[in-house]
């Protein structure tokens, strides 16, 4: 980039902004000058459009499988992907790729990976009363993708990371293996905190985005008093959710005067029949997916004996219920249930072939057998599923090392280790490599 429009970037940016680059030297000569999509100013950015959409093709993929896939029922997939469409439709920037995925995961919590990639959990989806409520959360989400959130926060570590390694970038080469190096930080990462700011601007455009759409305003008001109730209750399958959208009084009264400024949307439907309608399939198991809830914080607790009694109560309800299968899977082998635990990881399996997560945790219930040759097949088969999860690499190399190929093996704990540097794998996987003379 010329000087004359890195110049040019720079007269706009904060004070903030400004110390960060006092620190980097040449980083900022290198840096990219972006327009914001929502206020049209420009802004430092040190991630393209392009590395945002790759980013989350990376990594969304492994948190949807992490939340047990989407939901085997097509018509809830399209209804919620239509409201998404039409809200998208709205937004800054429409021309984003997005998706709209409904989860099979319990736990109440919906997000936005920054290519437009958003997920709905069944848990969230019983908590909201209308497609009004759907609309302005779904806003919410297009709302951190149009103001580009996930790329400001990751910019600024990565300004704050050269400031305290002292690093000075000085060829455009080395920051561009910076920036591509992002594509291994994993779906936690991009899923991290909001501020408060952040919330508070994608608020406001959750509800311009879901007026526009014709909706009334009283739907974002109702999601608001939702989060509000949830945000006092001290439960585990909620820690997700305001771990990651702090809540805050503040963001409910400014709901409530936003919505009072939308007077001619007054009269709009907030469409509750509709919705429930869309939502049957989930309602009529609503009981199981409770226990579900009720389990994982039993888990969360260190309480696996109570959280079997839940997902036992569940599965009664939806015995071929995916997600019910693979928890009680999970509580029996931390339980040291193994060959329980094996009958509902097949049963998983059986239920819903696509999704690869039961294919690891089988090869997990292998490995805690020792029985190597057996896990390392599972492993393997979730790696032609679902690839680029660099802790599947551990276990491949763990396998092959308890099968004594120790060649075939280190080159599994190396390739490990470039993605992975801390950490009891990590500690492993460079002890062998140092033991063997390989380092």
């Amino acid at each position: 980039m010329k000087i004359h429009n890195y110049n040019q970037c720079a007269t706009r940016l904060s004070r903030r902004d400004f110390l960060y680059l006092s620190g980097i030297g040449t980083v900022a000569l290198l840096s990219g000058c972006a327009v914001h999509p929502v206020t049209g100013r420009r802004q430092l950015m040190l991630m393209s459009e392009d590395q945002e959409i790759r980013l989350d093709r990376e990594n969304s993929p492994h948190q949807i499988s992490a939340d047990y896939g989407l939901v085997q029922d097509q018509a809830l997939n399209d209804y919620i992907s239509g409201v998404g469409r039409q809200i998208a439709g709205q937004s800054h920037r429409p021309d984003m790729p997005y998706s709209f995925n409904t989860l099979n995961a319990s736990y109440v919590n919906a997000y936005a990976f920054p290519g437009g990639t958003i997920g709905l959990t069944r848990g969230i989806l019983l908590d909201l009363e209308n497609e009004a409520e759907l609309a302005s959360l779904i806003g919410h989400e297009v709302g951190h993708v149009s103001a580009r959130h996930t790329a400001q926060r990751m910019t600024r570590g990565l300004l704050a990371a050269a400031v305290f390694s002292g690093a000075a970038v000085a060829a455009g080469p080395e920051l561009q293996n910076v920036v591509a190096g992002l594509g291994g930080i994993g779906a936690g990462a991009l899923l991290a905190s909001y501020s408060r700011n952040q919330e508070r601007e994608a608020d406001e455009l959750g509800l311009d985005y879901m007026a526009g759409s014709g909706y009334n305003p009283q739907g974002f008001v109702g999601l608001m008093e939702m989060l509000m109730d949830m945000s006092g209750r001290d439960k585990g399958h909620l820690a997700v959710l305001f771990a990651t959208h702090p809540m805050s009084s503040e963001r409910y009264q400014t709901a409530l005067i936003r919505a009072d400024a939308e007077r001619a949307l007054r009269d709009q439907p907030v469409y509750r029949e509709r919705y429930m309608d869309n939502i049957s399939g989930l309602r009529r198991i609503e009981e199981a997916i409770r226990q579900l809830q009720e389990g994982d914080d039993q888990m969360m607790d260190g309480n696996p004996v109570n959280a079997r009694k839940n997902y036992d109560r569940a599965l009664v309800i939806v015995p071929d219920d995916y997600a019910a299968n693979l928890k009680q899977a999970k509580c029996l082998l931390a339980l040291n249930q193994g060959r329980e635990a094996e009958i509902h990881a097949l049963a998983a399996r059986e239920a819903y072939p696509d999704e690869p997560q039961a294919v690891h945790v089988l090869g997990m219930i292998h490995l805690n057998r020792n029985s190597f040759d057996q896990a390392l097949t599972h492993f393997e088969a979730y790696n032609t599923q679902l690839p680029g999860n660099p802790n599947n690499v551990f276990f491949r190399g763990y396998c092959l090392e308890g099968m004594g190929r120790r060649d075939r093996a280190a080159g599994k704990y190396y390739a490990y280790l470039q993605h992975v540097s801390s950490g009891d794998y990590a500690r492993h996987a460079h002890a062998r490599l140092q033991e063997w003379g390989y380092i």
